[in-house]
């Protein structure tokens, strides 16, 4: 049934009609990640701030990471968020494909505040995001200082050195490396070098001792084997 339509100065305009589009918009949008951090920990916030062109966020702050489908619905997520909360936005990426947004904030209720206008706006809940899948995960230990080298020249983050153990994950969806580098740090004194959380894939590298490695690569698989969500059905190609 179309909208019932009104008078306003001469001229009509449906009743309603832009917040039933964007109603019906919302429930289109994928929902792919959503996870609260409550805790920044100091290597992933300033990680964060080195990439970020928004508000940098600090260590300790609470996060909000969410990634969606089609990538242009990331703006209105924003838009929602902002408006209904004290957060500040981290970053914004706007890909065909997939959007990602990171906001933060002092005040952890302030980021799940975010969080909850979010989701009243999707019609969904949290456990309507995609579960993370692990799709690649692995250890170099010793590494060359060649290849130490080529890590060191794309990292953002920390340098590994020669003889160093190198962790590498990979996730699907993309913006679960997030939590996954946060609670690695958490768990061990590793050196954050690289997460990407935009894209088809997340990625983590980290570099440390044996020991630290291994710890910290067990608390991020972890981490993500403890997310609920529906079940991740989408087909992850490794060829």
């Amino acid at each position: 049934m179309w909208p019932a339509l009104r008078s306003s100065g001469g001229r009509l305009r449906p009743s309603g009609g832009g917040d039933m589009i964007a109603a019906m918009a919302a429930r289109d949008i994928d929902l792919r990640t959503f996870t609260y951090i409550d805790v920044l920990q100091p290597q992933l916030a300033s990680f964060l701030a080195t990439v970020s062109q928004g508000y940098l966020p600090v260590e300790e702050q609470a996060s909000l990471f969410v990634e969606v489908k089609p990538g242009i619905s990331i703006n209105r997520i924003t838009d929602v968020a902002l408006k209904n909360s004290s957060v500040r936005p981290g970053m914004q990426i706007v890909e065909r494909a997939f959007g990602c947004l990171e906001v933060h904030a002092d005040d952890q209720g302030d980021v799940r505040a975010a969080g909850d206008a979010i989701l009243n706006f999707l019609g969904k809940t949290v456990e309507d995001r995609l579960t993370p899948q692990v799709v690649t995960s692995e250890i170099i230990t010793g590494t060359d200082a060649y290849q130490t080298m080529l890590i060191n020249r794309f990292r953002h983050g920390d340098a590994i050195l020669k003889g160093q153990s190198l962790y590498i994950l990979e996730t699907h969806p993309a913006g679960y490396a997030l939590i996954a580098a946060n609670e690695a740090e958490k768990a061990s004194p590793i050196r954050l070098l690289e997460v990407v959380t935009f894209g088809a894939y997340g990625r983590l590298y980290l570099a440390g001792g044996d020991d630290e490695i291994k710890e910290a690569a067990a608390a991020a698989e972890a981490a993500l084997s403890n997310i609920a969500g529906r079940p991740n059905e989408e087909l992850v190609d490794v060829r």
